[in-house]
């Protein structure tokens, strides 16, 4: 059933996002033209021209990040917690199902938008001249990475899927910030989205808090210290920076998982959609 779910996520969001996505190529290839040509004529209607076209590829830049955004609360409000819940909420489906469709689709939309505008900026840069200095600067970079010792490429790989990783969890944990405040929201009888904002808030402040304090009592225990404390055990820089990566992980999976377990307790016992 999750597998429908996610169809028929992807094809709600993928008739805003596809056109959006194509809007944000479709300027990038104005705004090479215009690197390339306009900006440098003589005439002042093309030199206007080529401002106009590098501004609109900036706007829309700024406007897929903004509309994935958007869409990622909007999905979830809209599909859950509005007239469509009633339909949703009594299909054969729990609430978990529910929530990962939504998480999947909007992450996986985030990613997309972030791809997306790395090509369109190297659309926009695109030139031959350029790409020749590329492909010889990864022709030598290969050269080099022949010589470097297996034990440094199997930590870099490493340490690349812990950062891809990383951050898609905190994409997932993000998403989560604003079902969580959503659905606490609209437990409420009245001024539902009023009270969303100030769960969203609320809930901002107290995890403020308690990382503050978590973080003050590892320091007064000496946790940040313990290579002064205990000079016996030895890391190395890569060591250190995979125990690093994997602190991160444990703290924004941590970070999600209580988000999720809000989300989902208002949306099973608090649920009001009158």
């Amino acid at each position: 059933m999750l597998r429908k779910l996610l169809k028929h996520e992807f094809r709600a969001t993928g008739r805003i996002m596809l056109p959006v996505t194509g809007i944000l190529l479709a300027t990038s290839v104005a705004a090479n033209l215009s690197l390339r040509y306009l900006l440098d004529s003589r005439a002042w209607f093309f030199s206007m021209l080529g401002i106009l076209l590098l501004t609109a590829f900036g706007f829309a830049i700024f406007g897929v990040f903004i509309v994935s955004f958007v869409l990622m609360i909007q999905r979830f409000y809209k599909n859950l917690l509005q007239d469509e819940g009633y339909v949703m909420l009594t299909l054969p489906v729990s609430i978990h199902q529910h929530i990962w469709s939504k998480l999947i689709v909007s992450s996986v939309w985030f990613i997309i938008t972030g791809l997306a505008v790395i090509l369109a900026c190297c659309i926009t840069a695109f030139d031959i001249t350029i790409i020749k200095e590329i492909l010889q600067g990864l022709g030598e970079l290969f050269q080099e990475l022949r010589k470097v010792q297996a034990y440094y490429a199997i930590n870099g790989t490493a340490i690349l899927m812990e950062l891809i990783a990383l951050a898609f969890l905190s994409l997932v944990a993000m998403c989560l910030q604003f079902y969580a405040a959503l659905a606490a929201g609209h437990s409420l009888p009245s001024h539902k989205m009023a009270w969303s904002v100030a769960w969203y808030f609320g809930l901002q402040f107290a995890f403020q808090i308690i990382a503050f304090s978590g973080i003050n009592i590892l320091d007064q225990i000496g946790f940040f210290n313990w290579g002064i404390f205990y000079p016996e055990i030895h890391l190395d820089a890569m060591a250190g920076i995979h125990i690093g990566l994997f602190l991160l992980i444990f703290v924004t999976v941590v970070y999600g998982a209580v988000f999720y377990g809000i989300t989902t307790f208002f949306l099973k016992k608090r649920l009001n959609l009158e």
